[in-house]
């Protein structure tokens, strides 16, 4: 099987291999880099299929790239995941200006998440630039947050996104799916979160929600999560600080 679309959770890769009996692997790319820019192999260890997204495609090239200084990041170190090659569109119909924002003068297309590569040449993507959350001046990835939480007993899907704060500009929002027939307070998780992750990483605000804003495609729509969580903390009372 092949996960592709959207980013999908390490827990969720090991469910569907147990419960389906199969073997997942993972590709990632976007349309403007069609079919994709890496891809995990059938024979890669399940720690690589289930944790990075694989190496490049033959014959193309992805690049890992400081969004600030336009330079190659080294192994390990975070940037704008960036591809070049024949499955590299030329650009977007009638429209040079939206064009020359995402590729660039070395003809690498920007693609607007983030990602790291390891020692072994697969990549892991860590976030979306637009998705990262500047609490106070640190910065904050949700997707290390929502894998984090999704090992909690209970918790059945999770997003997490920045929500304004007077104080620190944003702060971290969770919002939570559970499971059928399991309760859980807000202080569960915060309690679950202490002294395993950063302090600043603890979601400020959590919210128990039914369902996600969703495109018609079935892909979440995390801009949305801000203003629904202004919404729910203006409907249960709670101070924005």
């Amino acid at each position: 099987g092949i996960m592709a679309g959207s980013l999908c959770p390490v827990e969720l890769m090991k469910q569907v291999e147990e419960k389906m009996y199969m073997k997942v692997t993972s590709v990632y790319g976007l349309t403007e880099a069609a079919p994709g820019m890496t891809a995990t192999r059938i024979d890669d260890p399940f720690d690589v299929r289930c944790n990075t997204v694989g190496h490049d495609f033959e014959f193309t090239e992805v690049k890992v790239i400081d969004p600030e200084t336009g330079e190659e990041c080294p192994v390990g170190v975070q940037g704008e995941m960036c591809n070049r090659g024949y499955n590299t569109m030329k650009g977007y119909y009638k429209n040079p200006e939206a064009t020359a924002e995402v590729i660039d003068e070395n003809n690498f297309l920007h693609s607007g998440d983030l990602g790291i590569k390891d020692e072994d040449g697969n990549y892991r993507i860590t976030g979306r630039i637009k998705d990262m959350i500047i609490r106070g001046g640190e910065n904050i990835y949700p997707r290390e947050i929502e894998e984090f939480l999704y090992k909690l007993d209970g918790v059945k899907d999770v997003q997490v996104a920045g929500i304004p704060s007077k104080k620190y500009g944003e702060a971290v929002g969770a919002f939570i799916i559970l499971q059928e027939g399991v309760q859980m307070q807000e202080a569960d998780v915060r309690d679950f979160c202490r002294n395993k992750i950063s302090r600043y990483k603890i979601p400020k605000y959590i919210f128990f929600v039914n369902e996600f804003p969703m495109t018609g495609s079935g892909k979440i729509q995390k801009f949305r999560l801000k203003d629904l969580g202004l919404q729910l903390c203006k409907e249960q009372g709670i101070e924005i600080i």
